[in-house]
């Protein structure tokens, strides 16, 4: 059976709301998750929800709600606003699910019985807000304890430890080995330099005499296991993974059909989390270095270039942005505006100008213009005349390009190619003068032509926007009077019958006025 094109996301943290970082993680996924549909590859796209944790229990406790009623809520604001940017994965994760939680303790036990957890006692300042113990490393110039780390306080606790130091030297022969470990490069580079500093063991656990709301840990019931190894074992508890089985190889076929996966996560939890803890975990439970997953690492949306965060009071909500503008209008700046691995600036301002500009004056202006002319000229039949147009080449060249920083994951590139097309087609109109070519009878081919090769550049156009802008891109077919299911084969010329009736236009994208700000 072939592999399965997995996709995965970094699952949501159901302390806080939902923001424009994560709408960005999710559409992103959907985007490429898409274009593997539209290749006919076989997708399996998961997302979620990180449910447990000490900030969940602290924040349930404040409301005066039992955890588990807590997090049910945010996760339905997470569910609802996938719903509403048209996100389509394949299979939701809740990290309170007892499938997940029976892979958990499966992993756990695993690792205990071959001695690479171990009890031990720790003494040091912990700090509340990221709930964790800290060094010296972490202390600024004059000795003390950054604001970022919140309250910190001194704290002497029993608990469980994962052997991490033990595999460093794999880690680092494996970044060496493989070159596209992590996407771009240069979070590559980021990553090997802090294995490199890698020192000391991980603490996987947490007493429940201050945290009871986690995985109990299988081997000592004072104790729950810490966000690591619950977190993280997402990826393979929910895309059927037994941790029964040792090997890779007798894991069973739903699980070995999917696996590795594309893993699309911040930057800011590549290190030391995915980069260090997660891929050394993998490995730890027999993982080869043929199955590790691949991490593609996005960027950080901005406000005024200061990085959005819910204590800075700098959160932008992507409900209120797709009240406001619509969800394509919201996608199509998510996907166009920011390198794949770069931080971006957010600006509705820049939304609106990107809408105005590629969609509404340019995309939604060729459609109209082409369907009308259509309509005023030849009754809405557009029929074939004449040899290949030269949007033909445009087109196939289009098609390449497309392919091919797809398969680098640069959606803004693929994007900017998609607009130069369609700059392209506008600009044949105004070369090729319907309203001369529609007076003159002796240049009647020359109008079918013109016309024909409108309709079907529009055609490719549909099929390339699908992955990016689903609802619009079936408009399009719609106006066009073609079906809105196809494959990335239908991209190539020559898909309309020689003779086809276009349906009535419709205005796509009406511009958004600014006054609306």
């Amino acid at each position: 059976m072939p592999k399965t094109f997995f996709i995965t996301t970094a699952i949501d943290y159901t302390n806080s709301a939902p923001h424009i970082g994560h709408a960005y993680e999710k559409v992103l996924a959907d985007v490429i998750a898409r274009y593997h549909r539209l290749k006919d590859d076989n997708v399996f796209f998961l997302t979620g929800v990180d449910q447990h944790g000490q900030k969940v229990q602290q924040s349930a406790a404040k409301t005066g709600v039992p955890p588990s009623e807590f997090v049910k809520a945010i996760t339905q604001k997470f569910a609802h606003l996938w719903k509403k940017l048209d996100v389509q994965y394949d299979e939701w994760a809740e990290t309170t699910s007892d499938r997940h939680k029976q892979v958990v303790q499966g992993i756990l036990q695993r690792l205990f019985d071959a001695g690479q957890i171990y009890n031990d006692k720790q003494a040091g300042y912990y700090s509340i807000r990221q709930e964790q113990f800290l060094t010296d490393k972490e202390r600024n110039p004059d000795g003390q304890f950054g604001a970022e780390w919140g309250q910190v306080e001194f704290r002497e606790e029993e608990n469980y430890y994962f052997r991490l130091s033990q595999h460093k030297d794999w880690l680092l022969s494996y970044l060496d080995k493989r070159k596209d470990a992590v996407i771009p490069d240069f979070r590559q580079t980021e990553l090997r330099n802090a294995v490199e500093k890698l020192s000391g063991d991980l603490c996987i656990s947490r007493p429940k005499s201050r945290l009871d709301w986690g995985i109990e840990l299988p081997f000592d019931e004072e104790f729950v296991t810490y966000v690591w190894f619950d977190a993280l074992t997402n990826y393979i508890s929910f895309a059927g993974y037994d941790a029964a089985h040792s090997t890779l190889n007798s894991q069973p076929s739903v699980f070995r059909d999917k696996w590795p996966a594309l893993q699309i996560i911040g930057k800011d939890i590549l290190v030391p989390a995915h980069g260090i803890y997660w891929l050394i975990m993998l490995h730890a439970i027999g993982f080869p270095d043929d199955q590790m997953p691949q991490l593609l690492v996005h960027g950080w949306w901005n406000l005024s270039g200061a990085k959005m965060s819910k204590s800075a009071g700098n959160i932008v909500d992507p409900s209120v942005l797709i009240e406001k503008y619509g969800s394509e209008a919201l996608r199509y700046y998510l996907m166009s505006d920011i390198a794949t691995g770069q931080d971006a600036d957010f600006s509705e301002e820049r939304l609106i100008e990107r809408y105005n500009a590629d969609l509404a004056n340019s995309l939604g202006n060729l459609l109209n213009r082409t369907l009308n002319m259509a309509h005023r000229y030849r009754d809405g039949v557009v029929t074939k005349a004449g040899g290949d147009s030269p949007l033909a080449r445009q087109a196939a060249d289009l098609v390449r390009e497309y392919n091919g920083v797809f398969g680098r994951f640069e959606v803004h590139a693929a994007i900017s190619r998609l607009m130069e097309f369609t700059t392209t087609c506008n600009t044949y109109i105004e070369m090729s003068a319907p309203w001369k070519l529609a007076k003159d009878p002796e240049r009647s081919d020359a109008l079918d032509h013109m016309l024909f090769a409108l309709a079907e550049a529009l055609r490719v156009i549909a099929v390339l926007t699908s992955v990016i802008l689903p609802s619009a891109a079936r408009q399009i077919c719609y106006q066009l009077n073609i079906r809105d299911e196809f494959r990335l084969a239908d991209a190539d010329w020559g898909g309309l019958p020689d003779k086809h009736h276009l349906g009535k236009p419709v205005p796509l994208f009406p511009r958004i006025e600014t006054t609306e700000l």
